[in-house]
Formats: C-alpha cells, structure tokens, sequence
C-alpha cells in the first residue's frame, strides 16, 4: 500500500509556527521591538512547513480531507503570518512604531488562530467542535473588526499628517490578516460541510 502521511499532522505544526510567529507579533506590538526578528524567522519556518505538508499531500493515497482543502487551508494559514511578516517591515521603513490599537489587534488575531489551531485538531473526530472552534475563531475577527473602527476614529484626532497615514496603513494591514483568519476558519467550516 502506498503511503500515508499525517496530513493533518503536517498542516497543525504549520499552525504551530504561525503561533508561535503571532505571539513574537504581539510581543512586538506590545512595544518588544527586537521580537521583530523572531516573526520574521518565523514566516520563514512556516514557508518550509508549507513545503512539507505540500510534499506529504502529493505522496499520500488517501487524506482525511479532500487535497484542494489541505491547500487552501495551508495557504490561508501562510498569508496570515507572511501579512504580519509585512506589517512589521512596514511600521520599520515608515518608522512608525506599534501603538495600543495595533497591539490589541495582534492579541486578537493570536487568539482566533489558536482558535483554527483547536479547529483543525478535532476535524474528523468530532466535527461539531471543529466547527464551533471555527465560529469561535470568527468572533475573535469581529473583535479585532470593533478594534479596528475605534482605531481609526481615533486618527481623526492625530494632528500630524504622516502619523495618521501611517497608522492607517498599519490599521488597514492588520485589519486584512484578520481578513485572512476568517478565510482559514471558513474553509475548515466547508471542509465539515463537505464530510456530513
């Protein structure tokens, strides 16, 4: 018989890069600048878990989701630390630090992929917490959404010009990573839907 790698195996220690990678995102938001390089070493590691789940799924015979699921949900999970990989490099070339709203968003953001991280280790087990998981994943997005607006109302009272388009941008940056949490919880969501 051909062989059959753990497919799910390999997509959970992507997920565990990518947390790992979040959490040195919200420690640099949180104002630990130097953690930048740990999110960066990061995404690099989690662009070489993709390549071996991506090898493992091309070998297998039989996976416990359908491949084009494996994919997308490993694409999802790589955009997510790749756009905060982006954020960083882009507060350090406008040289404009992380702030409270930026922060609070970070710690959303390493919740709700906790959240997908929950999800996918119940996926073919016990369906309805995957599922729930997902849901849950979601709301921390919704979170992250409310943090986002109060933020950006805010900037209507930054007087220098500069200052409120950079946060903006960093605003909008982290706003779009969350963007990308609910794309990976709606695939796992799909994939339930496609099993019953």
């Amino acid at each position: 018989m051909p062989e059959t790698p753990d497919v799910l195996g390999l997509l959970r220690q992507q997920v565990a890069v990518t947390i790992e990678g979040l959490d040195a995102f919200a420690q640099w938001a949180g104002g630990d600048l130097a953690a930048a390089a740990v999110v960066r070493d990061a995404e690099n590691r989690g662009d070489e878990a993709k390549r071996a789940l991506l090898g493992a799924l091309r070998a297998a015979f039989v996976t416990p989701l359908e491949p084009e699921d494996v994919f997308a949900l490993s694409r999802g999970i790589d955009r997510i630390l790749a756009y905060a990989r982006d954020l960083v490099a882009e507060s350090e070339v406008m040289s404009c630090p992380p702030d409270r709203v930026i922060a609070e968003m970070a710690g959303q953001l390493v919740e709700a992929v906790r959240e997908i991280d929950r999800a996918l280790s119940q996926l073919g087990t016990d369906n309805d917490a995957a599922t729930d998981a997902a849901d849950a994943a979601i709301q921390d997005e919704r979170s992250l959404e409310q943090t986002y607006y109060q933020g950006m109302g805010a900037l209507l009272g930054v007087r220098n010009r500069s200052e409120r388009i950079a946060r903006r941008e960093l605003y909008r940056r982290s706003l779009r990573i969350g963007e990308m949490v609910i794309d990976v919880a709606e695939r796992v969501v799909y994939a339930v839907v496609k099993q019953t």
